[in-house]
């Protein structure tokens, strides 16, 4: 095939693209130059096996231990799996970088605005909370093998000037256009893939001995106070909760996706499967490696001194400290990859949010760089409105902890109401990728499971509940739903969808929602 001809498809598929956007009301002014496996990859950075399994690993072994990890990961996976393919048959009809509140406002039959307002609120909130969460985690996994390996300090201070840097570094990298976005996003899918399998090979090969399958699979460990083991197993799941998070952002980058009502949907599904394939043979062969598998071994794993409990399995099992600080490498790698793709996907729903007139400034925000196609201005507003949200973390953690909380919690609530609104209505006409006589059953069974785990993201972690370990989930998600309110009542009513965005649109304002 000539490469005129193959230039020529390639057109036709983004000008298919470009009318399809029209249709649903939006002109075509991001560079549409993401190939579908670059759209998967972004969500799978940011779901980021290799960061969330290891920053939050001990929130599991904490609560019902080698079982909660090991059980636990599937099981949550599964259930979230649901809740991406009833997200991905919702974006298949509605391929645009507003993802959620935009299909909220479709599929809503009252209030159209009202709702596509909160959800998009919640989600703007929640992907700015998840940024920073990201970022702040990678300066201080960072710290910890500069700790580990140069012998630095860490201090509040250096920490949080790592992470304002990394900030600095990923708002440059995604302001320079979406080529370098999408290469660095298959880089990232690449990285860990292989980062996954060195790491696996390693615990596999290097140790003298091995826990048992049975002991890998159930053993029981409990350091939570509360002695109903259900629920102790229960609060063990929000290790691979908090994981399965960020996949939404294949529907932010459907704007600038090629074939974006199939690769988005796509990129949504496959970006959840990989993550339940490898996360769980991460998961398992770092339990495996456990040398102490002891009641007190545990408790000692838990309590180390490196922070990160995978990081002193790689420095016991192994017996390699060489080795181990290579493999901390690889996952400090991966989270830089994944605070990345956080900020590709943050810019892009807040580009959408502010063509719509949603956030202060919105003219500003709506910007798109003629030269690289990107949202430059959006890129810089995420990445300031991160840095303050992580501010806090200046001097107190747990500060930074109850900021951050709303991040999962508010993405989950801004997930679930579009796949709720379609299934109330009745007159949903499906995507080119859809779901057929399954969608049903897999949309309740979605929307039953994030009932769920919004129940279990505001009941108490531990017994001993103090300002340090007290869940300041529901006060975070009361803050932002009453600036929500407050935001609607004041401004969002006169200006949100209206009018005054018509430069946009290819559509009256009034029939956007429509």
């Amino acid at each position: 095939m000539s490469d005129r001809s193959t230039a020529a498809k390639v057109q036709a598929v983004q000008d298919a693209d470009a009318a399809a956007l029209a249709e649903l009301g939006y002109k075509q002014e991001l560079h549409r130059g993401m190939s579908g496996f670059s759209n998967f990859a972004v969500s799978f950075s940011i779901i980021s096996i290799l960061a969330g399994c290891i920053t939050s690993f001990s929130i599991a072994l904490k609560s019902g231990g080698p079982a909660a990890i090991n059980l636990g990961w599937p099981i949550v996976g599964l259930l979230v799996l649901c809740v991406a393919l009833s997200m991905a048959e919702v974006c298949s009809r509605y391929p645009t970088a507003g993802g959620l509140y935009f299909w909220a406002g479709r599929l809503a039959k009252r209030n159209k605005r009202a709702w596509a307002w909160y959800v998009g609120w919640f989600n703007f909130l929640g992907e700015v909370a998840v940024t920073a969460a990201i970022d702040f985690g990678c300066a201080t996994t960072m710290m910890a093998f500069a700790a580990l390996t140069f012998g630095v300090e860490p201090t509040a201070g250096a920490t949080f000037a790592l992470f304002v840097v990394l900030m600095i570094i990923h708002a440059l990298l995604n302001s320079f256009g979406v080529k370098i976005v999408s290469f660095l996003s298959n880089v990232s899918a690449w990285w860990h893939i292989v980062g996954v399998a060195i790491i696996v090979a390693a615990l596999w090969i290097m140790p003298t001995s091995h826990q048992s399958f049975d002991w890998t699979m159930t053993a029981w460990h409990n350091e939570t106070g509360f002695t109903f083991g259900p629920y102790v197993f229960l609060m063990g799941l929000l290790m691979s909760q908090y994981t399965y998070t960020g996949y939404d952002a294949s529907a932010h980058v459907a704007e600038e996706t090629k074939n974006a009502a199939i690769a988005a949907p796509k990129g949504i599904v496959m970006s959840v499967v990989i993550s339940i394939i490898g996360g769980w043979i991460l998961l398992y062969s770092l339990v495996a490696a456990i040398p102490n598998g002891s009641e007190d071994g545990l408790t000692t794993l838990g309590a180390t001194p490196t922070g990160l409990p995978p990081a002193q399995i790689f420095l016991d099992a192994l017996g390699n400290p060489g080795v181990a600080k290579f493999l901390l490498a690889i996952v400090v790698g991966a989270q830089f990859f994944c605070g990345m793709a956080s900020v590709t996907a943050n810019s892009r729903m807040t580009y959408a949010f502010s063509r719509d007139n949603a956030l202060p400034g919105s003219r500003i925000w709506a910007k798109v760089n003629t030269r690289s196609g990107t949202p430059t201005n959006s890129i810089w507003l995420c990445v300031g409105c991160a840095i303050v949200l992580a501010s806090p973390a200046l001097f107190n953690t747990t500060a930074y902890f109850a900021v951050t909380s709303v991040a999962v919690i508010g993405l989950y609530i801004a997930y679930i109401t579009p796949v709720l609104l379609r299934r109330l209505n009745k007159n949903f006409t499906p995507g080119p990728w859809h779901l057929g006589k399954w969608s049903p059953i897999i949309n309740w069974v979605a929307i039953v499971w994030v009932a769920i785990i919004v129940i279990l993201f505001v009941l108490p972690p531990v017994a001993d509940i103090t300002i340090d370990t007290f869940n300041y989930a529901p006060i975070a998600v009361v803050v932002v739903f009453l600036l929500a309110t407050v935001l609607w009542y004041t401004t969002g009513r006169r200006t949100f969808m209206t009018s005054a965005e018509q430069e946009h649109l290819t559509i009256d304002a009034d029939k956007l929602l429509n």
